[in-house]
């Protein structure tokens, strides 16, 4: 799955647009490296997102297609 798809379908980011802007921005690093939007993510992969001066590191458990809201926090794991 893309990495813009799967930080909305985990509800990381909102809307997909805005995950797109972020990669572009260079503010998505997946295992450590600067990712663009279309990288494929997997299980296991690191991401971190940084938010103005926040920052938000968590680990791929799960890629579905879709997931309902409660579904979400089951995709990842926050480090």
């Amino acid at each position: 799955m893309r990495l813009d798809k799967y930080l909305k379908v985990s509800r990381l980011i909102k809307r997909r647009s805005v995950a797109n802007e972020a990669c572009s921005a260079g503010r998505v690093i997946v295992n450590d490296k600067v990712a663009k939007s279309s990288l494929e993510v997997k299980e296991g992969d690191v991401i971190e997102i940084q938010f103005g001066t926040k920052t938000i590191k968590v680990e791929v458990i799960n890629v579905k297609e879709t997931s309902k809201k409660d579904e979400a926090k089951e995709m990842y794991k926050v480090l």
